[in-house]
């Protein structure tokens, strides 16, 4: 079962949220100089805590309500990485020492949406086998 499309999904996910961090910065700082996510640990410890939960989540195929609450787990996680983001938008330019935002903000969202797609997956997988017990 690991060679179904929500594997695909789910590795994505997690090539997004480990890979993506070191090569788009978050934002500028006041002294024009980029900001990755590897500079500011809560940000990396949830990027990376999310490809770790996509990660587990490939390797428990066999079971597939545990995959689906995982992938729940992990879309929170991404909501709260992005509410930590949109609090960082929204402090006022004098008190922030943001000076630029960068395109790495968008990276939860893109998380988000393939999450999404496995977990409706991984549902349509669920309800095959309920379907095909039914009819034993």
């Amino acid at each position: 079962m690991i060679q179904r499309i929500q594997t695909l999904y789910l590795l994505l996910s997690a090539l997004v949220s480990a890979g993506l961090i070191f090569v788009l910065h978050l934002w500028t700082n006041s002294a024009d100089v980029p900001v990755y996510a590897k500079d500011e640990y809560l940000y990396l410890g949830l990027f990376l805590g999310s490809a770790l939960l996509s990660l587990i989540s490939i390797f428990s195929y066999k079971n597939r309500k545990f995959q689906f609450v995982l992938g729940r787990l992990n879309i929170i996680l991404n909501f709260i990485l992005l509410g930590f983001f949109v609090y960082q938008l929204l402090i006022p330019p004098g008190e922030s020492h943001i000076s630029e935002k960068g395109v790495g903000i968008f990276i939860p969202i893109l998380s988000i949406v393939l999450l999404v797609l496995a977990n409706k997956a991984i549902k349509k997988d669920e309800d095959l086998v309920k379907s095909v017990d039914r009819l034993r």
